[in-house]
């Protein structure tokens, strides 16, 4: 007699939507498409020396460049790319381009999407609209685009993209080791996720954190975003 061999649930799961190439508009924050000739030179200007710090590029597959035409060339292959699919994330109300990010490594098939490539300017780093900006991207996988999975992968070794997943909710889950060659370098990745049934807790402490309720008045929240997430879940790491 055969041994009965075990199988995962049974789905009642139809493919997910491809992510578009339109704006993403939060309250602080609006992730548009990229836009080469608009915004090689604020980004620049943004990511590099006198204002930003040189070890922004240091995990990066691309970066550091020469100059805001060096950027340029770079942005101009974002604009065309699929898969990633890039974002220029610009602070509301101006709208000046502060950074990018990326959906990529899009699954429709099995509703899986990574988003990476993230890299946030001098003005951007550590403000709200960073953090509204993950809030948007992740939002829009699962409740628009009907993804069952959203990753975030990183070097292992790279310690604040680390702390940062955890602070946005995403699930340690181990390390792929030699996985990648990256500027020469070996890359051992971490790999961290969200899964749909973990994303509404999730989302509803992103929601607490973003409301007025939670504003002190001087530009800061009263809760963090990390206590509202691991308390929504839990506790769990």
């Amino acid at each position: 007699m055969a041994r009965e061999r075990k199988l995962g649930a049974q789905l009642d799961f139809t493919a997910a939507e491809r992510p578009r190439r339109v704006p993403l508009r939060g309250q602080y924050v609006v992730l548009r498409p990229v836009s080469a000739g608009d915004d090689a030179e604020p980004l620049f200007a943004e990511s590099h020396p006198p204002l930003a710090d040189p070890g922004l590029w240091t995990y990066l597959p691309g970066g550091p460049y020469r100059d805001a035409g060096d950027l340029r060339d770079a942005l101009v292959g974002m604009e065309r790319s699929e898969d990633p699919l890039f974002f220029t994330l610009a602070q509301l109300p101006g709208e000046g381009p502060a950074g990018v990010a990326s959906y990529l490594r899009i699954t429709p098939e099995y509703g899986v999407i990574e988003i990476g490539n993230i890299w946030f300017g001098a003005s951007l780093r550590r403000t709200t609209a960073a953090s509204e900006a993950i809030y948007l991207l992740v939002s829009n996988a699962f409740d628009e685009l009907g993804n069952r999975r959203l990753e975030w992968k990183c070097d292992s070794l790279n310690e604040a993209s680390r702390r940062a997943a955890a602070r946005f909710g995403f699930r340690f889950e181990g390390v792929f080791r030699n996985h990648m060659v990256v500027k020469g370098r070996n890359r051992d990745t971490a790999w961290f996720a969200i899964t749909d049934d973990e994303w509404p807790p999730i989302r509803g402490a992103f929601r607490a954190w973003l409301s007025p309720e939670n504003q002190d008045g001087s530009g800061h929240q009263r809760l963090r975003l990390g206590e509202l997430i691991a308390e929504a879940r839990g506790g769990l790491s």
